[in-house]
């Protein structure tokens, strides 16, 4: 499926798990701007499922992390499917209409997961369904501020954007499809191990609207006709980058805990039934520490050196030292190069540390995520008696 909005001006097409939608067209760091003002981001190559029957609420919330029971019609969440280890193997956006919920993921993760679940239904009143070729993702959030316009026009300052987003969101069951990101704070029976005063998310309300893939090429159209300002998947990634927020197809490897990029924060409710991986979850969060932890590294961009992901993170005094690895990196139009990186627990929360990137030692500093001392919650447990055994 080639995107319509791929036929816009300066449009220039995304590589890898963004492939088939704009990276950029022109100007990213104007396009983040843009973003915080009311622009869209075309994101029709990620994955769309729908669960329907009315079991599919208890039946999600038995073998994903979060609690789902409750979720009301127009309610958004976040849950991840885990293995019997408990490292993630999909991380899915939930958004339920009454009728239907629908789950919103990148696109390698689609076929796998519409999969899995089919398998998992058993004798359930629920169907799962792929409707990716239905259905295409648009990424906005509300205006901040201002957004900027090549014509001088302020574009409704983002006002016209979103009413636009509104007239074309699909509402099968009468409620817009938009799911509204939960990272803007700790959800109900989460936890949060960044240990700041103000979290970045707080300033990311990320939003993603289900539109009729039919209708895509209008929405487009709209965009030509500057009624609406457009940016590419490098805008949104900055922005996300910068609010320390996790992308399985970025942060994950085969390894990854929800612990290490504090993915308790927004996707794991800690005090909901048992489901696949809970055991590990609890472990870690109450008795013991992540091996690794998320951190925001800020990248001396002397050298015109932008590292990329699967970069190594070295001590900078010693560059045969390695850390960590970089997950997500890119140029923020206010913060400068900026990355997300794995390193391990042990690395000293002061250490100078430096990405090994095109055979240029890049510096960077290292602001804290995920601190070394996160989990442990519970503390020291009291001995338990022996059996059998008397108390004095």
């Amino acid at each position: 499926m080639t995107s319509p909005f791929l036929a816009l001006p300066g449009a220039v097409d995304s590589s890898g798990e963004d492939a088939g939608v704009a990276a950029h067209y022109g100007n990213p760091l104007r396009e983040q701007r843009l973003l915080q003002g009311g622009a869209i981001v075309d994101l029709s190559n990620r994955g769309v499922i729908s669960v329907t029957g009315p079991d599919r609420l208890s039946w999600l919330d038995s073998v994903t992390s979060q609690a789902l029971k409750g979720l009301a019609a127009g309610d958004s969440t976040e849950t991840l499917l885990l293995d019997p280890s408990g490292h993630v193997e999909h991380a899915i956006r939930v958004f339920d209409d009454g009728v239907t919920a629908w789950l919103l993921v990148d696109a390698s993760e689609t076929l796998a997961l519409a999969a899995w679940l089919d398998r998992m239904r058993f004798t359930l009143r629920v169907e799962v369904v792929d409707r990716t070729a239905d259905f295409a993702t648009i990424g906005w959030m509300p205006p901040q501020e201002p957004a900027l316009s090549g014509s001088g026009s302020s574009v409704g300052n983002g006002t016209d954007s979103a009413s636009i987003i509104e007239a074309f969101a699909a509402a099968p069951a009468g409620v817009a499809l938009t799911w509204s990101d939960p990272w803007t704070a700790v959800a109900t029976g989460g936890h949060q191990y960044a240990a700041v005063d103000r979290h970045p998310g707080e300033d990311f309300p990320w939003r993603e609207t289900l539109v009729e893939r039919a209708d895509l090429t209008a929405l487009a159209q709209r965009a030509s006709e500057r009624h609406i300002e457009v940016a590419g998947v490098l805008a949104a990634e900055a922005l996300r980058i910068a609010a320390w927020r996790p992308r399985l197809s970025s942060e994950a490897d085969e390894k990854l805990i929800p612990h290490e990029v504090d993915w308790i924060r927004s996707a794991v409710h800690l005090n909901k039934g048992c489901y696949r991986g809970q055991e590990t979850v609890a472990k870690v969060h109450n008795l013991g520490h992540p091996p690794r932890r998320l951190v925001m590294l800020h990248l001396d961009g002397s050298d015109a050196v932008l590292p990329a992901a699967g970069d190594a993170v070295v001590v900078l005094d010693d560059p045969e030292n390695t850390v960590g690895t970089i997950t997500s990196c890119a140029l923020h139009f206010e913060l400068g190069p900026i990355a997300l990186a794995l390193v391990k627990r042990s690395t000293p929360v002061d250490a100078p540390l430096a990405v090994a990137s095109e055979s240029i030692l890049v510096p960077a500093s290292q602001e804290v995520i995920v601190p070394p001392e996160a989990g442990a919650a519970v503390g020291r447990i009291p001995r338990l008696p022996r059996l059998g055994a008397q108390r004095r």
